[in-house]
């Protein structure tokens, strides 16, 4: 293999775009060039108005825009000029078909394989960065080798192990970089040549090399582990409620055992993002097909215990108003998944909503920096109600005080650090009485705002 001097990623999305960033900024003689058929994203890119949020990103890209890192819907183009090519587009879970609701679509992996087959004309090191299942590297190389026309193509396993809200530092400062690839002479060469891209910023310790499939698997485990936590956290919370016990008392006690740890193991409305509930259906799709049930149903608890503590989130705000919410303004704050990122899928406040929405309240909501289109978006992919329902029912603010105005009840639904800081007895003023506010991340201080007059339902907080 050639010494890389040009990397080309296909998709300028979550993680692709932060991703090629990094690299850019931290690999100053290579040339970095990011292209995706959405010409729109690909403008945003090009400006201060990033398509997607994340802290220190801008400042990231603008440092290396046009010296080294580039912008481009020429797919074609960025293809032949380079000698390593990241795929970083999107790996959905199927909607239709064989393995609908579990297994990943890999439609437009299938497609990229094919295009950079079709348009290669050099040797080509072919870095799968999706989260994919476990064998797709097979499917990429199967691809590669029906149009070989004498051009070498090794392909290398190289999942994200990204947080979004910290994804900046994340790439700075990684736990761990996971390489996989064949372990011939070519694929080890391979392997070198993209060790020695990371070893530009990160310790070589901390770079991981192994087979492909290990390093596969290893990015699907990571996120089931991970999701099992929260899972197990939140089952415990519903118990907390029902007995008097404290959520977050129980967790700091069991997260000082040195052998389990205290991270993720904060209960909230459940866990959203693209990753974890995508690759635990992943899991569960790949255990079913390879012939274990019950490894599957193991994992697929997970995604259940999930649903439910966003199912039961709702069900408390309608049972503690008196078991009807029609009519009534219910205030959501925050619809992101998490804090930190404008990334909107598979978030509670979806579902949350939804639920709200069904038993005819009129759903407000605030998010610091999730547009309208999104949220109206998001609810008509769960197609409920017609789009002209959402759009009547769900009213989307700029100004957090506005949308609680005239609320029966506010619901906090992501962690902005913002909200901490509202002054909560203007917004008790303008709420209908009695105020209730159901703390859905347990990030506010409930004594002062008991001490205001809220009724506060906490999550996993028995005995108020």
């Amino acid at each position: 293999m050639t010494k890389i001097k040009t990397i080309c990623c296909i998709g300028a999305g979550y993680v692709g775009g932060p991703t090629m960033a990094v690299i850019a900024q931290k690999c100053p003689e290579i040339k970095v060039i990011v292209v995706d058929i959405n010409a729109d994203r690909i403008a945003a890119w090009k400006t201060d108005d990033l398509p997607i949020y994340e802290p220190g990103l801008l400042e990231v890209v603008k440092e290396a825009r046009d010296r080294n890192l580039f912008f481009s819907t020429d797919i074609e183009g960025a293809i032949r000029e380079s000698e390593m090519i990241f795929m970083s587009v999107n790996t959905p879970t199927k909607t239709y078909g064989v393995g609908k609701g579990r297994a990943a679509d890999l439609k437009f992996v299938e497609l990229s394989a094919r295009k950079i087959a079709e348009v290669s004309t050099t040797d080509k090191i072919v870095v799968e960065k999706s989260t994919l299942p476990v064998r797709t590297a097979e499917s990429i190389k199967t691809i590669l080798k029906e149009h070989t026309n004498g051009i070498k193509f090794q392909v290398l396993s190289n999942p994200e192990f990204l947080a979004e809200g910290t994804a900046v530092k994340d790439l700075q400062e990684p736990d761990r970089v996971l390489i996989g690839g064949d372990q011939t002479p070519d694929g080890l060469e391979a392997i070198k040549a993209l060790t020695d891209i990371y070893a530009h910023w990160v310790p070589r310790e901390n770079i991981i090399q192994t087979n492909l499939w290990s390093s596969e698997l290893s990015k699907l485990t990571a996120n089931a582990f991970l999701a099992q936590r929260i899972s197990s956290i939140n089952s415990i919370s519903a118990l907390c409620e029902a007995t008097g016990a404290d959520v977050d008392e129980v967790a700091y006690a069991i997260g000082t055992d040195s052998r389990i740890g205290s991270k993720f193991l904060k209960s909230s409305v459940g866990f959203g993002g693209s990753c974890f509930q995508k690759d635990i259906l992943n899991l569960v799709y790949l255990c079913e097909y390879f012939g274990l049930p019950e490894v599957a149903a193991y994992w697929e608890q997970v995604i259940i215990m999930n649903d439910y503590q966003k199912r039961r989130f709702a069900q408390n705000i309608i049972h503690t108003l008196f078991n009807t919410v029609s009519g009534k303004k219910i205030a959501l704050l925050g619809w992101a998944f998490k804090k930190d990122t404008n990334d909107t899928r598979e978030s509670a406040a979806i579902y949350i909503a939804d639920d709200l929405l069904s038993d005819l309240a009129e759903v407000s909501v605030y998010d610091p920096q999730v547009p309208a289109s999104s949220m109206y978006s998001d609810l008509n992919f769960l197609q409920t109600r017609p789009a002209q329902e959402n759009k009547e029912m769900l009213t989307v603010h700029t100004d957090p005080y506005e949308a609680c105005k005239d609320a029966h009840a506010i619901a906090v639904i992501t962690e902005w650090d913002e909200f901490k800081t509202y002054d909560w007895q203007r917004i008790f003023d303008q709420m209908k009485k009695p105020a209730f506010l159901f703390d859905g991340r347990n990030i506010l201080n409930h004594s002062h705002l008991r001490d205001i007059g809220f009724i506060v339902k906490a999550i996993g907080k028995g005995g108020q």
